[in-house]
């Protein structure tokens, strides 16, 4: 069963050196709509692992890694693929929001 992947500032890049699509949500525990959408994030780490990562970037925590991707709001989910942004996010949506971005990068 897949779990969501804690990101900081220093195994950043390193999570993204995959072949797979790399989901990551930017996050802070002070944040309602993050506490929203975190349970759907980690149903997605199950249904997608083997095929995808899904990771989540505690703001707090990593400001490098939120600066470097511009992060005003949150909760933001960044889609990577080959180390690019492929789509984003910004906001809580629907679980079925975020499996038609993933499933267009798998």
């Amino acid at each position: 069963m897949g779990k969501t992947i804690e990101i900081t500032d220093a195994n950043f890049e390193e999570i993204l050196a995959t072949e797979k699509p790399v989901l990551v949500d930017f996050w802070a525990e002070w944040c309602g709509p993050c506490k929203m959408i975190g349970p759907v994030v980690e149903e997605l780490a199950s249904e997608y692992d083997g095929k995808a990562v899904i990771a989540k970037v505690d703001v707090d925590s990593n400001p490098e890694v939120s600066a470097k991707f511009g992060i005003r709001s949150i909760p933001t989910l960044l889609f990577f693929k080959n180390k690019e942004i492929v789509d984003k996010q910004v906001g809580a949506v629907p679980k079925n929001v975020l499996s038609e971005k993933l499933n267009a990068q798998i």
